[in-house]
């Protein structure tokens, strides 16, 4: 006589989901090792960081670029002066983001360094493909090394230089492209169709600003003013 010993309840899984648990969530933790469908599970948790974050676009129009945002604060107590979602690396670009906020410091540094670094050395404003290649550098290093995590956060990369207006993305596996118009952010799907219906090549700049309010007003909760 005495109790009868504990009753263990496991769930039944099918098999083929028993393989795609040992299969690919064994790997979820680890950055530097590929899983047997060929992918780096953590780059694509930081690309799930990225949507999850606020909607950010970018125009390339004849005669600059534009970049819009969304701003809204999760509480009203928050002073929204505090709160930016634009950068600018040097007088001649910027960049918007979407994702994690405190990711987006540590590239902002590196980027405003390199672009001193080459205004020091060659007495002239750092071309804006050359610095969208030391950004991209700096976040697939983060994809490959030990110890680390990858960038929670793309980035939209506007400037200007003399070969004219540009607008490149950059993605937490490195990647990088340039674009005549581009979103980021949780409404980025629908916002690129937007997009994609009123972009032309011939736009300029009051007609790229328009169309990027327009955009984003297309997927924002509420009503949208100046402050957000």
């Amino acid at each position: 006589p005495g109790h009868p010993p504990p009753l263990l309840l496991l769930p039944f899984l099918p098999s083929h989901s028993l393989s795609f648990d040992m299969g690919e969530r064994g790997y979820s933790y680890s950055l530097t090792t590929f899983s047997p469908s060929g992918k780096l599970v953590q780059i694509e948790y930081a690309f799930n960081a990225v949507n999850s974050g606020s909607t950010s676009l970018g125009i390339k129009a004849t005669n600059g670029v534009v970049v819009a945002t969304e701003k809204k604060l999760p509480s009203p107590l928050i002073d929204d002066k505090s709160v930016t979602k634009t950068y600018m690396l040097d007088e001649h670009l910027g960049v918007v983001y979407s994702g994690m906020g405190p990711d987006t410091r540590l590239l902002v540094t590196k980027g405003r360094k390199a672009a001193q670094e080459y205004f020091r050395l060659y007495q002239e404003r750092i071309p804006v493909s050359q610095i969208v290649r030391e950004l991209a550098a700096v976040m697939q290093e983060y994809t490959q090394s030990g110890g680390v995590r990858p960038f929670g956060v793309s980035l939209l990369v506007a400037g200007y230089d003399a070969t004219g207006p540009h607008l490149y993305q950059v993605d937490p596996s490195g990647s990088s492209w340039a674009w005549k118009a581009s979103a980021i952010g949780k409404n980025a799907t629908n916002a690129k169709t937007f997009l994609e219906k009123r972009y032309h090549a011939e736009i300029e700049l009051e007609d790229a600003i328009h169309t990027a309010l327009m955009t984003l007003k297309e997927g924002f909760d509420g009503q949208m003013d100046e402050n957000n």
